[in-house]
C-alpha cells in the first residue's frame, strides 16, 4: 500500500509559538493531516477529511452553519479549496469516485468537512461516535464541534463496537466491512468518547494516525510529555473525559518509546509531524 500524506486544513491561531512551538510572527499554523491510501484491491482509502468543498463555498449558512462563528474566530481558520482532500486526490489524477472507503478517527467538524464531496464511499466509524455526532448534544462544545450539515448527506455509514483484538496492547476492531486486515480501528477515547486512531500496515512496519488523541510533536517519543500553553489548553477545551484523554496518551507515548522500530505515531495537527511523514523523515 502506498500512502499519500495530506494537509486538508489550515488554522492560524493568534498565538504563534504558544500554538505550534516553532512560528515567530503572531500566528500560529495547525494543520488538518489526513492518509489516502492507495490499496490493489479495495480502491483508495481515505482517513480523515478536514474541511470539503462546502466548507469552503458555505462556512456560515444560517441557521445552522457548517463551522461556527466561535471556532473559525478561535481557530482562525483559512479556507481554500485547493486544500481539500477532493482537488488533492484529483491532482493525483484520481476522481472522487476512486475514493471507496474513508476512516473517520471521529467526526469533529475539522475532520468530517469532505465526507460529502465522496458520496460513494463508505464511512467507516465507532458506533459511538456516531451515535454522539448525530444525538442531541448537550454544551457549547458538542453544539460547535459535531455539525450536521456535514453529515447530513452521508448514504453509507459503517459503524462499529469498541470491543476487538488486541493490536499491542489496545482493543482493535479489524476486518472492517471492505478493507484489508491491514487496516484497522484502534480505539482511543478521551477527546470524544468514541475517538479512533487508525493503523495502516506498511511494508515497513506500522503507521498509527493517532487523530486527536495528542496535538504536539512533544507529547511523544520521549519519557515524559512536553505540549505548548496553546495547544495544551485546546485540548482541554476539547476533551470529554481528561483521564481517559491522558491515560491512552500515556499510553501511546510508551508505545512510540518501546516500539519505536515497528510503529510510527502521529497525530492530525501538528505541521511538523506532517512535513516529516511527507518527506520521509523520522519522527
Amino acid at each position: 500500500m502506498k500512502i499519500h500524506h495530506l494537509n486538508c486544513g489550515t488554522d492560524c491561531p493568534i498565538g504563534g509559538a504558544l500554538f505550534d512551538g516553532r512560528s515567530l510572527g503572531p500566528l500560529g499554523r495547525i494543520v488538518c493531516h489526513c492518509l489516502l491510501i492507495e490499496t490493489r484491491a479495495h480502491g483508495l482509502v481515505l482517513v480523515d477529511t478536514g474541511y470539503g468543498l462546502r466548507d469552503v463555498a458555505h462556512p456560515h449558512e444560517h441557521p445552522q452553519p457548517r463551522i461556527t462563528l466561535p471556532w473559525r474566530m478561535m481557530l482562525n481558520i483559512r479556507l481554500h479549496e485547493r486544500d481539500t482532500a477532493i482537488r488533492q486526490v484529483e491532482a493525483l489524477g484520481y476522481r472522487a469516485s476512486d475514493v471507496r472507503h474513508i476512516i473517520a478517527t471521529h467526526l469533529d467538524f475539522d475532520h468530517a468537512g469532505g465526507l460529502e464531496d465522496f458520496p460513494q464511499a463508505k464511512v467507516h466509524v465507532m458506533q459511538r461516535e456516531y451515535d454522539d455526532a448525530t444525538g442531541p448534544r448537550e454544551g457549547i462544545v458538542a453544539r460547535n464541534r459535531w455539525r450536521t450539515r456535514q453529515l447530513n448527506d452521508v448514504a453509507q455509514w459503517r459503524r462499529y463496537g469498541a470491543s476487538g483484538e488486541p493490536w499491542f496492547g489496545f482493543d482493535a476492531v479489524r476486518d472492517l466491512d471492505g478493507l484489508p486486515p491491514d487496516i484497522l480501528l484502534v480505539p482511543l477515547p478521551g477527546h470524544t468518547w468514541g475517538h479512533a486512531g487508525v493503523a495502516v500496515r506498511r511494508k515497513d512496519g506500522w503507521l498509527l494516525h493517532a487523530g486527536d488523541a495528542y496535538f504536539y510533536r512533544g507529547e511523544m517519543r520521549g519519557a515524559r510529555r512536553r505540549c505548548t500553553p496553546g495547544l495544551r489548553a485546546y485540548q482541554r477545551l476539547m476533551e470529554v473525559d481528561v483521564t481517559s484523554r491522558l491515560d491512552n496518551q500515556a499510553r501511546l507515548r510508551r508505545l512510540s518509546v518501546e516500539r519505536r522500530d515497528e510503529i510510527t505515531v502521529t497525530c492530525t495537527h501538528d505541521p511538523v509531524e506532517l512535513e516529516r511523514c511527507q518527506s520521509g523523515c523520522p519522527l
